[in-house]
């Protein structure tokens, strides 16, 4: 796994983990085969219940290249927030590896959830369902405060219930022994919906202080004494934009790598 995690508890704020990349070219192969269509056999690759990635289908290598290019002229934004989204589905699966969660995105700014991953307890029970905000940004808690809370608020008032059923009910489409009615009830109840915040940070926010200021109102915005409900994530780096532009390129040769193999 490229991505080590520490665990970190600020109760009653919020828990959670920091994120180190430990093998970069891991990481780099893993986010381009996601970019390939390949998301499904990387999260075998990940369970260790598979060994091998298959040859890419039809001609996917254009699109992959898309999603980890940015246009001449245009802002990297959307390119570095899809590729943080595949990071932070990695890191959602090495912290929980038997918990349903959904695919990333392969489309930019796609709207939606970032990520739907549900909690479940020893007996395969549904427990709660948790709603990702993934953000690569220079401006962490200007993000956190004016995009994350806001949305987060909504969630809380149930803004969004319907799509949030659907999204969920298609995660357990393919898993047996669990009661979707039971799960669907539950999504209803305010303490089953959990919340992931998962943002780049740089030196201000990297301690444990500087969490604390990351993350300030989250316990209001998510209330509760369940300290479960309101997970942080960081991933620091010093110059963001840089470290993307050097794993895009990694991305990229792997891709052209397989592409030469398959011919």
């Amino acid at each position: 796994m490229p991505i080590e995690l520490t665990q970190v508890d600020h109760a009653p704020l919020m828990h959670g983990y920091t994120w180190k990349v430990a093998n970069e070219q891991l990481l780099a192969e893993l986010i381009a085969h996601v970019a390939l269509g390949q998301a499904r056999h990387v999260r075998k690759i990940l369970l260790k219940v598979g060994s091998a990635l298959p040859s890419p289908v039809d001609n996917v290598w254009t699109n992959a290249a898309e999603l980890l290019t940015v246009p001449v002229g245009a802002d990297p934004w959307h390119r570095d927030g899809w590729m943080f989204q595949v990071m932070s589905w990695l890191a959602a699966q090495k912290a929980k590896p038997n918990s349903p969660i959904n695919m990333p995105h392969m489309i930019h700014a796609q709207k939606g959830f970032d990520g739907i991953q549900l909690d479940l307890d020893a007996t395969d029970t549904v427990t709660a369902v948790v709603i990702f905000e993934d953000k690569a940004t220079i401006n962490p808690r200007e993000t956190i405060h004016d995009e994350v809370w806001p949305e987060f608020k909504k969630f809380e008032a149930g803004t969004y219930m319907s799509v949030l059923v659907a999204e969920t009910i298609g995660l357990l489409e393919k898993r047996h022994g669990i009661d979707v009615d039971d799960v669907v009830q539950k999504i209803v109840w305010n303490e089953a919906r959990h919340f992931r915040v998962s943002i780049t940070v740089g030196d201000s926010h990297s301690t444990d202080a500087g969490r604390r200021r990351l993350f300030k109102d989250y316990d209001s915005i998510a209330p509760g004494a369940n300290v479960g409900r309101r997970r942080g994530e960081t991933f620091y780096v010093a110059d963001l934009r840089a470290w993307m532009d050097g794993l895009a390129n990694k991305c990229l040769a792997h891709i052209a790598a397989v592409k030469a193999a398959s011919v």
